[in-house]
């Protein structure tokens, strides 16, 4: 038995022409409102009175502006003695939600600009929404179920089944079977009072993408309405202020649309008002699936909550060879962006005309022979950064290197495209330009790790999007560490207290797909992932008293001159 609390509150953005986060596409632009955006929170506490705050924001993501304005919140109200290793922040990944969230800059370019306002409105509703949580905490009990989608449920695809199949762990399937190549299985945390189930936590990976990028609305896509409809059933069953969390597991390459023979026909068949119908409905497959999951009993979650929290730098880790298939030399490197990434996926976010994409490879095939041919030409310092991206990258056609901030070597203010030919591209210029972008990160390069456990019950806590296998590698070796201190089952929660890119197994990473593109500190990211995590782990097995591991490593601040000139920047009209 645990004291619990739940509560929500709405996000209080007025959509002003600000482009929304996920697509990248200049011209999705908020002109209103179709559902409202919400901070949904729970609060447990053990007997010991040991926290653990989870809230989920109707957001295509966090950043670190969001979670050090909402630690402080919360801070400030509870007092020194709250832990920000207690709090989990995580987020549905809308792709219909408001941008302008991050103070690196990469992400906001089409915002344009850092806007402080969806911040603030969105550091208060969390806040709040926890707070309240904690306020109305009692006595409960928690239970997990868990159970799969059945085959002939529309509700999930796998969007890169080429990479998928590279894996020698999966079961290789066809164009045909796309919606096996995925972990259809949800977790879910009930949380019950005097019998009555009131508040619940569901955990499975699907992109919330049922609405396409030539919609203007703020809306919570699938996990917005999956949530509302449980909300809705609970309620009219008599509980009041019933909260449902539709949280996302291992969905970086699960798409929520259907892909296989005729997909591209199919998805342009789905537009405008059929795009929220189909939203709706994706919602209610996974909404009515956890309702149903929660009928029955549960198995009782019971015992002590601890959590442990940690910044890594992944531009240059280590990772251990037992997660690297051996190979003694595996590195991370700075950041860079594949043409993959660019070139976007082809049924949820197409990105640059195929033969443009193929131009770029050619370009970064060719600038990539010309560094490492002429390398002794170079200073020391750029053949060393040359032979690290390039070792840690591997199969990527590097487009662009966040560090230096280049497109095929060129720097931003440098480029050879014309302001007319791209919006984005001309805001990239006209910022760096303007000397916004000189010490400012493009991306994070220091990021958040963090494991909760609940008894027996370990819930890992990973920044950005983690592929179906990718994720259950990561899970089960985090597993297998903490069953030593009595842990006998893992749940991923991913998009979790900062948002980078995404993390693929290497042997997808050679595919060099959207998702490999966009998997940014190269391809041993998943190794240096497990290799952290696994770190962690072990301390975890300690006495809190013990532990060692690393509480002073912070993402580094962006420069507030920088920030300010590239902040609250005029919008385009309509």
């Amino acid at each position: 038995m645990y004291q619990a609390g739940w509560s929500k509150q709405e996000i209080a953005i007025v959509p002003r022409g600000h482009a929304m986060h996920g697509y990248g596409q200049w011209q999705q632009r908020a002109r209103g409102v179709r559902t409202p955006l919400f901070a949904r929170a729970v609060y447990l506490a053990d007997e010991a009175g040991c926290p653990l705050y989870f809230c989920c924001l109707d957001l295509g993501y966090v950043t670190h502006a969001m979670r050090q304005g909402i630690v402080d919140a919360v801070r400030g109200e509870v007092g020194t003695a709250f832990d920000e290793a207690s709090l989990v922040l995580t987020c549905t990944h809308t792709h219909s939600g408001p941008g302008g969230c991050a103070q690196e800059s990469l992400y906001n370019m089409v915002t344009p600009g850092y806007v402080p306002a969806h911040v603030e409105a969105i550091v208060a509703a969390a806040a709040a929404a926890l707070l309240a949580a904690r306020a109305g905490a009692a006595a409960s009990e928690l239970v997990l179920v868990q159970g799969g989608f059945d085959p002939a449920v529309p509700v999930a695809w796998n969007r890169s089944l080429a990479a998928y199949n590279r894996n020698p762990d999966v079961t290789p399937r066809t164009p045909t079977d796309a919606h096996l190549a995925l972990d259809r299985d949800m977790a879910v945390l009930g949380l019950r009072r005097e019998g009555r189930l009131c508040a619940l936590l569901s955990f499975f990976g699907v992109h919330a993408t049922c609405l396409g990028s030539a919609l203007r609305l703020h809306d919570g896509d699938n996990k917005g309405y999956a949530a509302a409809h449980a909300e809705g059933v609970l309620e009219a069953a008599g509980v009041k202020g019933a909260v449902a969390i539709f949280a996302q597991g291992t969905a970086g390459d699960v798409s929520p649309h259907y892909h296989g023979p005729g997909d591209i026909a199919r998805r342009a068949s789905i537009r405008g008002e059929a795009e929220v119908d189909y939203a709706r409905r994706n919602g209610r497959y996974q909404s009515e699936l956890a309702l149903a999951l929660l009928a029955s009993a549960g198995e009782p979650v019971q015992g002590a909550i601890d959590s442990i929290f940690s910044y890594a730098d992944f531009t240059a880790i280590h990772a251990a060879p037992a997660f690297a298939e051996g190979e003694q030399e595996a590195w991370t490197s700075e950041p860079c962006h594949g043409v993959g990434f660019f070139a976007g996926t082809r049924i949820d976010g197409p990105g640059m005309p195929a033969p443009v994409a193929a131009g770029a490879r050619f370009l970064a095939k060719r600038l990539r022979q010309r560094r490492l041919r002429q390398l002794a030409r170079y200073p020391a310092q750029e053949q060393a950064y040359f032979r690290r991206i390039y070792a840690a990258q591997g199969a990527k056609d590097i487009l662009m290197e966040a560090g230096p901030k280049t497109v095929l070597g060129m720097a931003l203010d440098k480029l050879a495209l014309p302001d007319f030919a791209d919006p984005v591209v001309a805001e990239m210029k006209r910022q760096a330009r303007g000397g916004a972008l000189r010490q400012s990160p493009l991306v994070p390069t220091v990021l958040p790790l963090q494991v909760v456990t609940l008894g027996a019950l370990a819930i890992v806590c990973c920044p950005g999007e983690f592929t179906t296998t990718a994720g259950r590698r990561l899970r089960e070796s985090v597993a297998a560490t903490l069953a030593v201190r009595g842990v006998t089952q893992a749940l991923l929660c991913t998009y979790c207290n900062d948002y980078m890119g995404y993390v693929t197994t290497r042997e997808e990473y050679q595919e060099q797909a959207y998702e490999g593109g966009h998997t940014i500190y190269g391809q041993w990211t998943l190794a240096a992932f497990q290799t952290r995590f696994a770190a962690l782990a072990l301390e975890m097995c300690k006495p809190a008293s013990a532990r060692g591991h690393d509480r002073l490593t912070r993402p580094a601040p962006v420069p507030a001159a920088e920030l300010a000139l590239r902040s609250d920047l005029p919008v385009p009209r309509r």
